[in-house]
C-alpha cells in the first residue's frame, strides 16, 4: 500500500500533535489544598485526610482516580480534573464534587 506524502504529514502532526499535549499536561501545576477553588469542594490530596463529620457523602473506596470528572488513568498519581482546569489532582485525593456514574 503506497502512502501519499499529503497522509504521511497528517500522520507526523497528529503524533507531534499528542505528543505536545502530554507533554503539557505533565508539566501542569499541583492543585494545592489552600488553592480558594480547592478549598470550596474540601479537596485532598489525600482522601485519608478528609473530615468524615464535615463531609458525611465521604466513602472510604472513593478518590479523585476513580471519580468520572478525574481526566487520567486510574493508576496516575497525578491527572486532570474538570473542575480544576490547568492544574492536576492527586490520583489519592479527593473533593466534594467526587461523583462515579
Amino acid at each position: 500500500m503506497k502512502t501519499s506524502r499529503r497522509s504521511f504529514m497528517m500522520l507526523t502532526m497528529g503524533a507531534g500533535a499528542s505528543l505536545w499535549l502530554a507533554r503539557a499536561d505533565a508539566d501542569a501545576p499541583h492543585l494545592s489544598e489552600t488553592d480558594s477553588a480547592a478549598m470550596a469542594v474540601g479537596y485532598k490530596e489525600d482522601a485519608a485526610k478528609v473530615d468524615k463529620a464535615k463531609y458525611p457523602n465521604f466513602a472510604a473506596d472513593q478518590a479523585c482516580a476513580n471519580c468520572s470528572l478525574y481526566q487520567g488513568k486510574a493508576t496516575d498519581a497525578w491527572g486532570g480534573c474538570t473542575l480544576f482546569a490547568n492544574k492536576l489532582v492527586a490520583g489519592r485525593g479527593w473533593c466534594g464534587s467526587y461523583t462515579n456514574m
